[in-house]
Protein backbone atom coordinates (compact mmCIF):
# COMPACT_ATOMS: atom_id res chain seq x y z
CA UNK A 1 0.00 0.00 0.00
CA UNK A 2 2.88 2.57 0.41
CA UNK A 3 4.19 2.02 -2.84
CA UNK A 4 0.98 3.27 -4.12
CA UNK A 5 1.57 6.98 -2.31
CA UNK A 6 5.07 6.93 -3.78
CA UNK A 7 4.29 5.80 -7.36
CA UNK A 8 2.24 8.59 -7.56
CA UNK A 9 4.32 10.86 -6.14
CA UNK A 10 6.49 10.31 -8.97
CA UNK A 11 4.24 10.90 -11.61
CA UNK A 12 3.64 15.06 -11.06
CA UNK A 13 7.29 15.50 -11.55
CA UNK A 14 7.24 13.75 -14.52
CA UNK A 15 4.60 15.54 -15.77
CA UNK A 16 6.00 18.54 -15.00
CA UNK A 17 8.68 17.88 -17.20
CA UNK A 18 6.90 16.47 -20.14
CA UNK A 19 5.20 20.29 -19.89
CA UNK A 20 8.01 21.98 -19.93
CA UNK A 21 9.79 19.72 -23.03
CA UNK A 22 7.00 20.14 -25.05
CA UNK A 23 7.02 24.06 -24.13
CA UNK A 24 10.55 23.96 -25.02
CA UNK A 25 10.81 21.81 -28.26
CA UNK A 26 7.57 22.51 -29.93
CA UNK A 27 8.91 26.23 -31.22
CA UNK A 28 11.72 24.18 -32.50
CA UNK A 29 10.00 21.71 -34.18
CA UNK A 30 8.03 24.44 -35.75
CA UNK A 31 11.40 26.06 -37.03
CA UNK A 32 12.12 23.15 -38.05
CA UNK A 33 8.93 22.29 -39.77
CA UNK A 34 8.66 25.63 -41.15
CA UNK A 35 12.26 25.67 -43.30
CA UNK A 36 10.65 22.83 -44.99
CA UNK A 37 8.12 24.95 -46.88
CA UNK A 38 8.04 27.27 -49.32
CA UNK A 39 7.09 31.02 -49.65
CA UNK A 40 3.40 30.03 -50.51
CA UNK A 41 3.40 26.84 -48.49
CA UNK A 42 3.91 28.61 -45.17
CA UNK A 43 0.72 30.34 -45.25
CA UNK A 44 -1.17 27.98 -46.31
CA UNK A 45 -0.42 24.64 -45.45
CA UNK A 46 -0.58 23.17 -41.70
CA UNK A 47 1.77 24.16 -39.67
CA UNK A 48 2.97 20.71 -38.45
CA UNK A 49 3.16 19.39 -41.92
CA UNK A 50 6.34 19.47 -43.93
CA UNK A 51 6.53 21.15 -47.40
CA UNK A 52 8.66 20.64 -50.46
CA UNK A 53 11.13 24.10 -50.65
CA UNK A 54 14.36 22.85 -48.12
CA UNK A 55 16.90 22.92 -50.77
CA UNK A 56 15.85 25.90 -52.56
CA UNK A 57 15.33 27.66 -48.96
CA UNK A 58 19.09 27.00 -48.01
CA UNK A 59 20.09 27.60 -51.54
CA UNK A 60 18.21 30.99 -51.24
CA UNK A 61 19.86 31.50 -47.55
CA UNK A 62 23.18 30.83 -49.18
CA UNK A 63 22.82 33.07 -51.69
CA UNK A 64 21.53 36.32 -50.01
CA UNK A 65 23.32 39.16 -50.60
CA UNK A 66 26.34 37.14 -51.64
CA UNK A 67 26.68 35.22 -48.93
CA UNK A 68 26.19 37.64 -45.95
CA UNK A 69 24.16 34.88 -44.13
CA UNK A 70 27.69 32.95 -44.06
CA UNK A 71 29.38 36.50 -42.71
CA UNK A 72 27.08 36.80 -39.91
CA UNK A 73 27.47 33.00 -39.05
CA UNK A 74 31.82 34.09 -38.63
CA UNK A 75 30.67 36.94 -36.67
CA UNK A 76 28.45 35.45 -34.14
CA UNK A 77 31.45 32.44 -33.91
CA UNK A 78 33.81 35.20 -33.34
CA UNK A 79 31.76 37.03 -30.80
CA UNK A 80 30.51 33.70 -29.17
CA UNK A 81 33.86 31.41 -29.08
CA UNK A 82 36.89 34.66 -28.62
CA UNK A 83 34.40 35.78 -25.44
CA UNK A 84 33.23 32.77 -24.47
CA UNK A 85 36.64 31.28 -24.06
CA UNK A 86 38.20 34.76 -22.51
CA UNK A 87 34.86 34.88 -20.16
CA UNK A 88 35.93 31.54 -19.37
CA UNK A 89 39.35 31.89 -18.24
CA UNK A 90 38.27 34.83 -16.20
CA UNK A 91 35.73 33.33 -14.09
CA UNK A 92 37.97 30.19 -13.87
CA UNK A 93 40.78 32.70 -12.10
CA UNK A 94 38.16 34.80 -9.89
CA UNK A 95 35.81 31.99 -8.89
CA UNK A 96 39.56 30.13 -8.25
CA UNK A 97 40.81 32.84 -6.04
CA UNK A 98 37.85 33.57 -4.07
CA UNK A 99 37.55 30.12 -3.13
CA UNK A 100 40.87 29.01 -2.10
CA UNK A 101 42.48 32.07 -0.88
CA UNK A 102 41.43 33.94 2.31
CA UNK A 103 41.85 38.16 1.65
CA UNK A 104 40.05 40.92 2.84
CA UNK A 105 37.03 42.17 1.19
CA UNK A 106 36.37 38.71 0.05
CA UNK A 107 32.75 38.50 1.27
CA UNK A 108 32.19 41.33 -0.24
CA UNK A 109 33.28 40.78 -3.67
CA UNK A 110 31.65 37.61 -3.72
CA UNK A 111 28.21 39.02 -2.59
CA UNK A 112 28.55 41.67 -4.90
CA UNK A 113 29.04 39.17 -7.81
CA UNK A 114 26.16 37.56 -6.39
CA UNK A 115 24.30 40.59 -7.01
CA UNK A 116 25.27 41.44 -10.20
CA UNK A 117 23.82 38.36 -10.99
CA UNK A 118 20.43 39.46 -10.50
CA UNK A 119 20.91 42.63 -12.35
CA UNK A 120 18.72 41.82 -15.69
CA UNK A 121 21.34 42.13 -18.87
CA UNK A 122 18.82 44.80 -20.39
CA UNK A 123 19.62 46.94 -17.38
CA UNK A 124 23.40 47.34 -18.84
CA UNK A 125 22.68 47.20 -22.04
CA UNK A 126 22.14 51.82 -22.24
CA UNK A 127 25.54 52.54 -19.79
CA UNK A 128 27.65 49.82 -21.67
CA UNK A 129 26.81 51.50 -24.54
CA UNK A 130 27.88 54.91 -23.38
CA UNK A 131 30.90 53.83 -22.00
CA UNK A 132 31.33 52.38 -25.45
CA UNK A 133 30.90 55.57 -27.38
CA UNK A 134 32.98 57.70 -25.05
CA UNK A 135 35.78 54.93 -25.58
CA UNK A 136 35.42 55.32 -29.14
CA UNK A 137 34.70 51.47 -29.57
CA UNK A 138 31.13 51.15 -30.84
CA UNK A 139 30.48 50.12 -33.82
CA UNK A 140 33.37 48.06 -33.82
CA UNK A 141 33.90 44.13 -32.63
CA UNK A 142 35.15 45.40 -29.44
CA UNK A 143 31.55 47.09 -28.43
CA UNK A 144 30.41 43.00 -28.64
CA UNK A 145 33.29 41.47 -27.20
CA UNK A 146 34.08 43.54 -24.19
CA UNK A 147 31.24 43.61 -22.23
CA UNK A 148 30.87 39.57 -22.71
CA UNK A 149 34.00 39.29 -20.91
CA UNK A 150 33.14 39.50 -17.23
CA UNK A 151 30.43 37.37 -16.26
CA UNK A 152 29.08 38.00 -12.93
CA UNK A 153 27.34 34.30 -13.06
CA UNK A 154 30.37 32.50 -14.60
CA UNK A 155 32.42 33.70 -11.34
CA UNK A 156 29.61 32.76 -9.10
CA UNK A 157 29.90 28.79 -10.69
CA UNK A 158 33.41 28.95 -10.71
CA UNK A 159 33.87 29.87 -7.34
CA UNK A 160 31.39 27.05 -6.36
CA UNK A 161 32.80 24.63 -8.09
CA UNK A 162 36.43 25.30 -6.99
CA UNK A 163 35.14 25.00 -3.45
CA UNK A 164 33.96 21.49 -4.08
CA UNK A 165 35.89 19.53 -6.35
CA UNK A 166 39.73 21.40 -5.65
CA UNK A 167 40.32 19.94 -2.12
CA UNK A 168 42.37 22.28 0.56
CA UNK A 169 44.77 19.34 1.54
CA UNK A 170 45.93 18.69 -1.84
CA UNK A 171 46.91 22.66 -2.35
CA UNK A 172 48.69 22.42 1.28
CA UNK A 173 50.70 19.54 0.45
CA UNK A 174 51.74 20.80 -3.07
CA UNK A 175 52.63 24.22 -1.12
CA UNK A 176 54.52 21.92 1.55
CA UNK A 177 56.58 20.55 -1.35
CA UNK A 178 57.72 23.99 -2.71
CA UNK A 179 54.98 24.53 -5.72
CA UNK A 180 54.60 27.94 -6.69
CA UNK A 181 50.89 29.24 -6.89
CA UNK A 182 50.70 29.30 -9.98
CA UNK A 183 52.64 25.87 -10.65
CA UNK A 184 49.66 24.89 -8.28
CA UNK A 185 46.84 26.68 -10.47
CA UNK A 186 47.72 24.85 -13.23
CA UNK A 187 49.02 21.49 -12.56
CA UNK A 188 46.53 20.52 -10.23
CA UNK A 189 43.65 23.34 -9.43
CA UNK A 190 43.02 23.97 -13.36
CA UNK A 191 42.68 20.42 -14.42
CA UNK A 192 40.36 19.68 -11.46
CA UNK A 193 38.01 22.47 -12.36
CA UNK A 194 37.48 21.27 -16.25
CA UNK A 195 34.27 19.91 -16.02
CA UNK A 196 32.87 23.10 -14.45
CA UNK A 197 34.77 25.29 -16.76
CA UNK A 198 33.00 23.39 -19.75
CA UNK A 199 30.07 24.42 -17.82
CA UNK A 200 30.39 27.67 -17.86
CA UNK A 201 31.64 28.22 -21.58
CA UNK A 202 28.99 26.54 -22.69
CA UNK A 203 26.42 28.54 -21.00
CA UNK A 204 28.11 31.78 -22.04
CA UNK A 205 27.87 30.69 -25.79
CA UNK A 206 24.89 30.11 -25.99
CA UNK A 207 24.02 32.92 -24.63
CA UNK A 208 26.61 35.19 -26.34
CA UNK A 209 25.50 33.35 -29.85
CA UNK A 210 21.31 34.12 -29.07
CA UNK A 211 22.65 37.76 -27.95
CA UNK A 212 20.50 39.96 -29.60
CA UNK A 213 19.92 43.28 -27.99
CA UNK A 214 23.46 44.09 -27.12
CA UNK A 215 25.10 43.78 -31.13
CA UNK A 216 21.75 45.42 -31.93
CA UNK A 217 22.35 48.47 -29.84
CA UNK A 218 26.21 48.44 -30.50
CA UNK A 219 26.21 47.88 -34.32
CA UNK A 220 25.21 49.99 -37.42
CA UNK A 221 27.61 48.03 -40.20
CA UNK A 222 25.32 45.31 -41.59
CA UNK A 223 28.64 43.22 -42.42
CA UNK A 224 29.26 43.00 -38.55
CA UNK A 225 25.93 41.51 -37.19
CA UNK A 226 25.93 38.60 -35.76
CA UNK A 227 22.95 36.04 -36.93
CA UNK A 228 20.04 37.30 -34.77
CA UNK A 229 21.00 40.81 -35.71
CA UNK A 230 20.93 39.87 -38.83
CA UNK A 231 17.95 37.52 -39.45
CA UNK A 232 16.03 40.05 -37.23
CA UNK A 233 16.75 43.08 -40.50
CA UNK A 234 15.59 39.90 -42.71
CA UNK A 235 12.17 39.83 -40.96
CA UNK A 236 12.28 43.83 -41.07
CA UNK A 237 12.01 43.79 -44.49
CA UNK A 238 10.10 40.65 -44.72
CA UNK A 239 6.60 42.91 -45.05
CA UNK A 240 8.30 44.19 -48.50
CA UNK A 241 9.27 41.07 -49.72
CA UNK A 242 7.62 38.14 -47.98
CA UNK A 243 10.47 35.72 -49.64
CA UNK A 244 12.57 36.53 -46.87
CA UNK A 245 10.23 35.83 -44.46
CA UNK A 246 11.59 32.27 -45.74
CA UNK A 247 14.96 33.00 -45.49
CA UNK A 248 14.56 33.89 -42.28
CA UNK A 249 13.37 31.24 -40.84
CA UNK A 250 15.66 28.50 -42.41
CA UNK A 251 18.30 30.44 -40.93
CA UNK A 252 17.13 30.47 -37.74
CA UNK A 253 17.05 26.41 -38.20
CA UNK A 254 20.60 26.56 -39.29
CA UNK A 255 21.46 28.79 -36.42
CA UNK A 256 20.40 26.05 -34.14
CA UNK A 257 22.89 23.52 -35.46
CA UNK A 258 26.06 24.67 -34.63
CA UNK A 259 24.70 24.64 -30.57
CA UNK A 260 23.38 21.00 -30.68
CA UNK A 261 26.90 20.01 -31.94
CA UNK A 262 28.79 22.02 -29.38
CA UNK A 263 26.35 20.36 -26.84
CA UNK A 264 26.99 16.50 -28.03
CA UNK A 265 30.91 17.82 -28.47
CA UNK A 266 31.70 18.83 -24.73
CA UNK A 267 28.69 16.15 -22.87
CA UNK A 268 31.68 14.09 -22.77
CA UNK A 269 33.50 15.78 -20.52
CA UNK A 270 30.64 15.76 -17.92
CA UNK A 271 30.56 12.16 -18.32
CA UNK A 272 34.14 11.35 -17.74
CA UNK A 273 33.39 14.01 -14.57
CA UNK A 274 30.70 11.42 -13.95
CA UNK A 275 32.94 8.63 -14.67
CA UNK A 276 35.95 9.73 -12.56
CA UNK A 277 33.99 10.36 -9.47
CA UNK A 278 32.26 7.09 -9.29
CA UNK A 279 35.39 5.53 -9.10
CA UNK A 280 37.03 7.58 -6.74
CA UNK A 281 33.70 6.36 -4.96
Amino acid sequence: MRALPQHRAKILPTLVLLVGALYCLVPVAWVIVAATKSSAELFSTFTFAPGTGLLDNLRDLFAYGDGRFVRWAGNSALYAVVGSLASTLISTLAGYAMAKYDFRGRSVLFYAILAGVLVPGMTLAIPQYLIMSETGLVGSYWSVLLPNLISPFGIYLARVYATASVPDATLEAARIDGASEYRIFGAIGLPMMVPGMVTIFMLHFVGTWNNFLLPYIMLSDESKFPITVGLYTLLAKGSSEPALYGIAIVGAAVSVVPLIALLLFLQRFWRLDLLSGGLKG
